[in-house]
């Protein structure tokens, strides 16, 4: 079990981990106005590959709608929203209720607290389950994660693609390949200036789970407390 690490919770939308945090890799280059932070290896291949196996079994993951010219159709993929008491969350037209967190994901959210030196009190957990499976083009700017937001993207499993546009200039791309293991923070003005997505592929490729750390407004008590009707810091 990873030790827990305590740290004040930033406000939704805090970009940097403070005085006295660990340091953080070099943005990467290639998204000018985004922040990106890679940690290849986070997670050592077999710690990885353990906790692909646990997930698997231990996230309740059900199968979403969305809403598509009028219509309501399954994602292509399994999802779940993870959380605090109280941090509900409503996105692509969906209020989701938090699911307590699970303990292999509560320890892996300590491990991605302890590197970045942020805290975080949701999660969207998202199963792709072979190369049909992928997410299209958005950005995760829904108002209770503030203006600004950090979401640390944690992979598990095959090794896919996330691509990034630029929403003024969509000529203007970034590719990444994310291995199991790895940490991706995307902070600053990413989510206001890009969207990304995870392509789906016809080459055979083995499942993935990612785990997108979020910080919604805090409401106390506890890091999320009693939402409103609209969502936890709508």
């Amino acid at each position: 079990m990873l030790a827990a690490l305590i740290i004040a919770s930033p406000p939704a939308g805090a970009t940097d981990p403070g005085a006295g945090a660990p340091a953080w890799p070099p943005a990467l280059p290639g998204t000018p106005g985004a922040r990106l932070h890679l940690w290849p290896a986070l997670l050592d291949p077999e710690e990885a590959a353990r906790w692909m196996r646990q997930l698997t079994g231990e996230i309740p993951w059900t199968r979403g709608r969305v809403q598509l010219f009028g219509r309501a159709l399954p994602e292509p993929r399994l999802s779940c929203w993870l959380g605090d008491p109280g941090c509900t969350y409503t996105y692509s037209g969906q209020r989701r209720e938090p699911v307590p967190w699970p303990p292999g994901v509560a320890a892996i959210r300590e491990r991605v607290e302890a590197a970045t030196g942020l805290r975080f009190n949701g999660a969207l957990a998202n199963l792709y389950r072979d190369g049909a499976d992928g997410v299209g083009w958005h950005a995760d700017d829904e108002p209770e994660l503030g203006d600004a937001p950090v979401i640390a993207s944690l992979s598990l499993g095959a090794t896919r693609r996330l691509s990034l546009r630029r929403r003024d200039d969509p000529r203007l791309r970034r590719e990444l390949s994310l291995s199991g293991g790895s940490l991706l923070v995307m902070a600053g003005r990413t989510q206001a200036l890009w969207k990304h997505q995870v392509p789906k592929t016809r080459r055979p490729v083995g499942p993935r789970i990612n785990l997108s750390f979020r910080q919604l407004s805090p409401r106390p008590p506890g890091r999320c407390g009693p939402a409103p009707a609209g969502g936890c810091g709508e």
